[in-house]
């Protein structure tokens, strides 16, 4: 499937000689040197990247890596060096002002950590702002701008003034004036960074709850490591302007591009990141239905580690567990049913840090399943300690224990 956004070769190069700057990268020059030599700084070096439809895609990087440099150059807020910029297929760097200015105002939409409210106009004409630029009508407007108030829960604010919320309310203004275009991209600079842990909680909470209801695109910046493993469905590292990996939060923590990736995720409890579907065995379960014999599920079972098999019904939802130790209580033409254990199964993303609870309380190995409640595994024993020692020795490798 096509991106819905593709960077190649970007390059943005701050100072007085921009084209210098770009030179001197080329000739294999650090961002430390070009600057003491030129002036110029290196703000975003040779960027290449794909953001898929529908995804979280989260950046990450120390203060001055050019995270911020970068999601700017997505809208083309500022003018790139070099490279493109394209969004469903078109170039944003060779697009007239005209064409630049609709795709803001129709496609692509912007929350930044400030929350850059008119103070003299009410909540509602806040949120319709982007529409009112747009040349919407007040009527259509304010109609829009009091749907996408509804959606971030401010439905009963619409005319307050922004002196008259919290902080936490008056960021989900600037979140409902994006929402309001009906954008299918989201560029968020640091957008909950300003705010309290709790109200940055209930901020990615509803963006959330938002995405399950309407999937677009999101391109997150952000410095906050626990922000980015709650809502990113993939994370870009950058460091001195570059990219240097991209992958979901338990890609990186497995296999760390660098000694600077790594340092990001020290300390990071990986038993909240990884979940029942990354541990699970699903492919030496054999799967039976409930008319299943004793024998035949004694033969099944014994071609397997594990010694025991799921009963699912015609939809493949799961019913119960069948132990091999069970079934020998069973003539061999019985119902394998009859000794079935009946547990409640868990959601595929369980985290990995509410299992062991759930494994002490089993009588059998703990049944994943989807949301649809069809049967995707079994978290054995085994599977559950090796992942906690797994744990353990990522943390004390980091230096935690």
């Amino acid at each position: 499937m096509e991106p819905i956004i593709r960077v190649r070769g970007l390059y943005k190069v701050f100072g007085p000689n921009p084209q210098e700057g770009l030179r001197l990268i080329e000739d294999g020059l650090d961002k430390d040197t070009i600057f003491e030599r030129t002036g110029n700084t290196v703000g975003v070096k040779d960027c290449n990247l794909d953001i898929a439809e529908g995804e979280i895609f989260v950046v990450m990087g120390l203060s001055g890596s050019g995270k911020s440099t970068l999601v700017r150059l997505l809208n083309r807020l500022i003018e790139p060096t070099a490279g493109t910029v394209e969004v469903r297929g078109r170039d944003v760097t060779r697009m007239s002002q005209r064409d630049l200015i609709r795709l803001r105002s129709e496609d692509l939409a912007m929350v930044f950590q400030s929350f850059a409210l008119m103070p003299h106009k009410t909540v509602i004409d806040n949120a319709a702002l982007g529409l009112e630029i747009a040349g919407v009508g007040r009527t259509r407007r304010r109609e829009r701008a009091q749907e996408a108030l509804d959606q971030v829960g401010l439905k009963a604010h619409a005319r307050s003034y922004p002196d008259e919320l919290s902080g936490g309310m008056q960021q989900r203004v600037g979140l409902a004036r994006a929402l309001a275009t009906d954008p299918s991209i989201m560029l968020m600079d640091e957008a909950f960074s300003a705010l309290d842990p709790l109200i940055r909680t209930e901020m990615q909470d509803r963006l959330l709850d938002l995405q399950r209801e309407h999937r677009r695109t999101v391109v997150f910046i952000s410095h906050d490591l626990d922000e980015a493993i709650r809502i990113g469905d993939r994370i870009a590292i950058m460091q001195g302007g570059e990219v240097v990996q991209v992958g979901t939060p338990k890609e990186i923590i497995t296999h760390p591009a660098n000694e600077y990736v790594r340092s990001f995720f020290h300390g990071v409890d990986i038993t909240q990141v990884f979940q029942a579907c990354d541990i699970m065995d699903s492919e030496n379960i054999p799967v039976l239905d409930a008319d299943t014999t004793a024998g035949e599920a004694r033969n099944r079972i014994a071609h397997v580690p594990g010694n025991e098999a799921v009963i699912v019904d015609a939809g493949g939802r799961f019913q119960s567990v069948v132990q091999a130790k069970r079934l020998g209580e069973l003539t061999l033409d019985r119902a394998a049913s009859e000794v079935a254990v009946e547990v409640e199964p868990v959601p595929e993303d369980t985290a990995l840090a509410d299992l062991p609870r759930r494994a002490a309380q089993s009588p059998v190995s703990i049944p994943v399943v989807d949301g649809e409640g069809r049967f995707r595994g079994l978290v054995t024993l085994q599977r559950l300690v090796e992942a906690l020692d797994r744990s353990r020795n990522a943390a004390a490798a980091n230096g935690d224990y």
